[in-house]
């Protein structure tokens, strides 16, 4: 699937593999944030840590009509607090997509994966 565009300059078409890896990279940004998780979980309910070039499969794009709602799987720090963490990735999601690309999204629904400890 895409999303076609039309101004007048002409016809745009941005495929949702685009859409899923400019939000997957405004979700990486984040405060708290430690990574993407796979949508799909491992037999044993761990999540699978994907690394940064890969981020885009973290995030599942859907398209109802003419709304566009973005689902995304993410992996917090341990010691954050989750609804401020899930809050700011949905506000900078919404923000990065509409500045980047001029799409308004519906919804971003967060999926949180797991907590991880961070050594930094």
């Amino acid at each position: 699937m895409s999303v076609d565009l039309n101004n007048q300059y002409g016809h745009i078409t941005i495929s949702n593999e685009v859409i899923s890896t400019i939000a997957g990279g405004a979700a990486v940004e984040c405060y708290g944030i430690v990574g993407m998780a796979s949508k799909n979980q491992i037999r044993d309910g761990l999540s699978e840590m994907l690394r940064k070039e890969n981020f885009s499969r973290g995030v599942v794009v859907r398209q109802e009509e003419d709304r566009l709602h973005i689902d995304m799987y993410i992996i917090v720090s341990y010691g954050t607090k989750i609804s401020e963490v899930a809050h700011n990735v949905q506000s900078q999601v919404k923000y990065t997509l509409n500045k980047t690309v001029g799409l308004s999204v519906d919804s971003v629904n967060i999926f949180i994966q797991g907590v991880r400890v961070t050594t930094e």
